[in-house]
């Protein structure tokens, strides 16, 4: 299976035989053809004989499952890859264990301008109570630190990193012991990113396209703006993921209006969407309700109203761009409908539903709301991993919301069923880069009448991804197509009986549905052993 990395592969022709090809052009396919980047070819392995003599290469996939590449449709790069290479909190299973946690980066570091974090959950802590800020300080020996909640949306700061950030006492969100939100939070992320190197930022989105690379993900759409990442930090993302072999990047920029619209083109990004906040989320309170938390007498937070939703969209459709906002309660997902809705008087229906606009995450959907997305033409970018983490019984989505509105979260089947595009991400950090993981998640829903099938949440991390850019001719292995594929270790292959969503299972080849691995409940999870972006190939496991 070991092949040179090289800029040519690309290039080349290859057979790929041997193995199963998960194509809908032919459910029977064992072999491949690759030629200057895309599929020219899928078919049985008796006919892939008349291949042989044409090709430059011959790949025997002994046994093993080629499919399309993962698209993770939001990613925060540059944060994923401080996660991976530095100070990771989610491991943490108390506050104690968090501050032990801190204690040793800052010793491990002693150089580092400003200590950086990320993960830690006060939910699922004994106590659900997040450090203090003498906590924090006692911790560091008095130096800056930024710990940012899990969801992203709070954070916790020493007395040294407050002290660099003018004004922080008066911004909205400004809590003086106790997670900062809003305003407030946005300022000390800028001011912790500050202090961040080229070289830590270059080293950190290498290892993070990297780790994207061992798990099949051929595409990621990283979700910026200027209140998350900067531009610098943009840009040179998009500059590295042209100068060196890994998966494609497809850049968001998040900024308001008219200006925000003719930024985004400036920095290369192919819309002015992704982490666009109409509110916040649901684990910091900062998601906009339309009712108050259970365990806060709050409703959260709104930072666009439905006029700025419109103006917004309205903008985007002036300069031919795609637009798309964040919104997970459902006042925030109120206001995305009611803003397109206006959109839709002023430009025409028909120039909404074109451009695709995109809306991240939309965690608390009615009835209501879903049939509006099909009407709009919406793409639902949402992340099954957040129900496997947060949702069930005990989860924090019960203690946000109450049992009852808790078991109305990420209805993915209702969207599926009224036609609303699905696409499948993780918003790494938030939750880690996993692509079979979240495919099980979407099939395995806590809330049984979510789940859809392990085909329709495949497709919702292959193709869903680049359709959410525009694109119908990607994402899966027939001719023509980007060869952006991945070669799986896996175990038993099953095909699920077209009258049953999840339960039941079927390996009669009759069905014509090409196989997908079981990802059953304590089933083992797929091994990537090589990925493939443009013919090329980013990531090969090393022989063990």
């Amino acid at each position: 299976m070991s092949e040179p990395i090289t800029p040519e592969t690309g290039h080349r022709t290859v057979l790929l035989r041997g193995g199963e090809v998960h194509s809908p052009a032919d459910p029977f396919a064992t072999a491949m053809v690759v030629e200057r980047g895309h599929i020219a070819w899928v078919g049985s392995e008796g006919a892939a004989d008349g291949f042989a003599d044409g090709v430059d290469e011959i790949v025997d996939l002994e046994g093993n499952l080629v499919t399309p590449a993962f698209t993770d449709a939001h990613v925060h790069t540059t944060s994923t890859g401080l996660t991976l290479t530095g100070l990771d909190l989610s491991r943490a299973r108390s506050l104690d264990d968090a501050l032990v946690l801190v204690r040793e980066h800052a010793a491990a570091h002693p150089h580092d301008r400003v200590l950086l974090g990320h993960g830690w959950d006060a939910a699922r802590w004994p106590g659900g109570r997040p450090p203090t800020r003498a906590e924090l300080d006692e911790a560091t020996g008095g130096r800056p630190l930024y710990l940012s909640r899990i969801d992203v949306h709070s954070a916790v700061a020493s007395t040294a990193l407050l002290d660099l950030v003018p004004g922080v006492a008066d911004a909205a969100g400004f809590h003086a012991d106790a997670p900062l939100t809003a305003d407030a939070h946005h300022a000390v992320r800028t001011a912790a990113h500050a202090a961040v190197t080229p070289r830590q930022r270059a080293d950190a989105q290498r290892a993070a396209l990297h780790r994207a690379a061992s798990l099949g993900i051929g595409s990621v759409h990283e979700c910026a703006g200027p209140a998350i990442s900067g531009e610098d930090d943009f840009t040179s993302l998009l500059r590295l993921a042209e100068q060196v072999a890994g998966p494609r990047v497809v850049g968001y920029w998040a900024e308001q209006g008219a200006e925000g619209v003719a930024r985004a083109r400036e920095l290369g990004a192919t819309g002015a969407a992704g982490d666009h906040f109409v509110d916040g989320a649901l684990g910091s309170h900062t998601a906009w309700l339309c009712e108050p938390y259970a365990d806060e007498a709050a409703v959260g937070n709104a930072y666009l109203t439905a006029a700025d939703v419109a103006a917004h969209v309205v903008a985007c459709a002036e300069a031919g761009i795609q637009a798309g906002f964040h919104a997970i309660g459902d006042a925030a997902v109120g206001a995305v409908v009611d803003g397109m809705r206006a959109a839709a008087e002023k430009v025409g229906l028909a120039r909404v539903r074109a451009a695709r606009h995109r809306v991240e995450h939309v965690e608390m959907l009615t009835p209501e709301t879903v049939a509006a997305f099909a009407e709009f033409g919406l793409t639902a970018s949402v992340q099954p991993a957040f129900d496997a983490l947060w949702g069930g019984e005990d989860g924090m989505y019960v203690q946000r919301l109450g049992a009852e509105r808790a078991r109305t979260l990420n209805p993915y089947a209702a969207l599926l069923r009224a036609g609303v595009p699905l696409a499948f991400g993780s918003d790494s950090p938030v939750t880690p880069l996993d692509p079979w993981g979240t495919v099980r998640a979407a099939a395995f829903h806590r809330t049984p009448e979510h789940r859809v099938s392990v085909r329709a949440a495949f497709t919702a991390h292959t193709r869903g991804g680049w359709r959410a850019i525009g694109r119908d001719d990607a994402g899966v292995l027939v001719p023509g197509a980007p060869a952006d594929y991945a070669v799986w270790q896996t175990g038993e292959l099953v095909v699920q009986a077209p009258d049953d969503r999840v339960a039941r299972w079927s390996t009669d080849p009759r069905s014509g549905t090409p196989g997908l691995p079981d990802l059953g409940p304590g089933a083992e999870l797929p091994r990537c052993l090589r990925t493939v972006v443009g013919g090329q190939s980013v990531f090969v496991r090393p022989n063990e």
